[in-house]
């Protein structure tokens, strides 16, 4: 866990020394990585027969908690986007 952790800091002050800079490839190198990570994540569930066998008995709960997180997700991106383009002002 120190590790994570010192990881982290280390990231948050070289983006703290370099906050001045142009980094825009660095966004486009964390999308890919993000991506990479989803499917190695996608690969290690659907190779874990547990959990693709426990997949029946999830039901209907699981359905609705995934679309109302999902609608949830959705809306308060929408607020959240319309208060920003606003100027943050009520």
């Amino acid at each position: 866990m120190l590790i994570i952790v010192s990881i982290m800091l280390c990231g948050i002050g070289l983006g703290y020394l370099l906050r001045g800079r142009n980094t825009g490839v660095v966004s486009k190198i964390i999308t890919v990585l993000i991506w990479a990570l989803l499917f190695l994540l996608g690969i290690e569930v659907g190779s874990n027969p547990k959990i693709i066998g426990g997949l029946q008995t999830l039901g209907l709960e699981a359905l609705l908690l995934t679309i109302g997180g999902s609608i949830g997700s959705i809306l308060a991106a929408w607020a959240l986007w319309n208060h920003v383009s606003k100027g943050g002002k009520a």
